[in-house]
Formats: C-alpha cells, sequence, structure tokens
C-alpha cells in the first residue's frame, strides 16, 4: 500500500558555481533564514518567513524526485536531501491528513490512568500546501488519505532533534508516551542507504 516519502532538506548550496533549480535554491534559502540558530523556535528566526519559503516553491519532480525513495513495504521512507538546520511540511505529491492532538493530561497518566488524546482538528493538505507543528500546538499525525499513490512530502525539522535523538510517541487511547530512537535515513543526499 502506498505511502509516504518524507524529505529532510540540508546542504545543496550551489559551492560548484552551477545555477541552483529552484528545489535547491529553496533548501539554500532555508538554509540561510535558518542560520546558526538553533531552531524555529529561536528569538532570531520567524516560522512564518520558513513557511513563505516553502508556500513560494512550485513543486517540480524533475528537481526532487532523485531524493524520493519509496518502498510500498514502509509506512514511510526518510531520505536526506541536505544537513542543514530543519518543523513546517511542504505537500510536494499527492496528499498527507494532518490530524492534531491536545496535549495528554500528563497529572492522569503519572497516575497510571488513561488520558486518551483528544482530536483538535483533521486536515488534509494536497501538493504545494504548507502547515507548521510545534510542541506549543500540540502533537499531531501525519498519513497518506490516497492508497493508490504515494504522497511525497518536504519536512524541515530545526533543531533536527528527531533525526539526532528520536522522538516521543503517545498511545492514541491512554495518551502514555514512549521514547522512539531516530528513524534513520532510507536514503542521504539521493543515495539508498
Amino acid at each position: 500500500m502506498p505511502s509516504a516519502v518524507e524529505i529532510d532538506p540540508a546542504e545543496q548550496t550551489g559551492n560548484s558555481g552551477k545555477t541552483l533549480d529552484a528545489f535547491h535554491t529553496l533548501v539554500q534559502d532555508l538554509n540561510k533564514v535558518l542560520g546558526p540558530s538553533s531552531g524555529l523556535t529561536s528569538a532570531d528566526v520567524d516560522p512564518k518567513n520558513v513557511q513563505d519559503l516553502m508556500r513560494n516553491y512550485s513543486s517540480n519532480e524533475e528537481e526532487w524526485k532523485r531524493y524520493a525513495m519509496s518502498d510500498a513495504s514502509r509506512t514511510f521512507t526518510r531520505n536526506l536531501v541536505d544537513r542543514g538546520n530543519g518543523k513546517s511540511n511542504l505537500v510536494l505529491r499527492g496528499s498527507l491528513k494532518e490530524t492534531l492532538y491536545a496535549w495528554p493530561d500528563r497529572n492522569v497518566v503519572n497516575k497510571g490512568k488513561p488520558s486518551p488524546l483528544q482530536i483538535q482538528k483533521e486536515t488534509v493538505y494536497t501538493q504545494e500546501q504548507v502547515t507548521y507543528m510545534s510542541d506549543d500546538i500540540g502533537l499531531h499525525k501525519l498519513g497518506n488519505p490516497d492508497p493508490e499513490n504515494f504522497a511525497v512530502s518536504l519536512h524541515l525539522y530545526a533543531p533536527p532533534n528527531a533525526a539526532k535523538v528520536g522522538c516521543s510517541m503517545f498511545n492514541q487511547h491512554t495518551g502514555a508516551s514512549s521514547h522512539m530512537i531516530s528513524s534513520h535515513f532510507f536514503s542521504e543526499m539521493g543515495q539508498k542507504m
């Protein structure tokens, strides 16, 4: 069943002197906006600037397809494009359904009782739409609602904590969390690992 291909951007800066296509220009511009900051929540970074850059990109599969390696036996593949600074999401092809949840009540969960995740909003994003997520907003789940076609999206994690140290996964029914080790990249810079 087709699922999602996640592309993490990072280091295609055009140092070779070649003219960059729009996708690689986007990656370069994202690195400039994020600069040496510690991420999207840094005082010197406006997440809206990052979202605007992504929103202004017109998806051209010829520019990014070498990075979008998929495997139908997996729910998603993570393909690294750039090692630069990188939480926004841009749908490059297909659609993604995002479910936003409120944080579970930690006091209830810590007492061993369930605090089911409460859905705040569900949105389907299509090609060239941008979504933004941070811990301040809540929790989210992304999935491909189309069982016939792969979805391809560009994810930015800044700082790239999920890739480096993993993330928390929450049980939808109990609110309990468990730490997941970083999911390894399926490919890096267009080369399958």
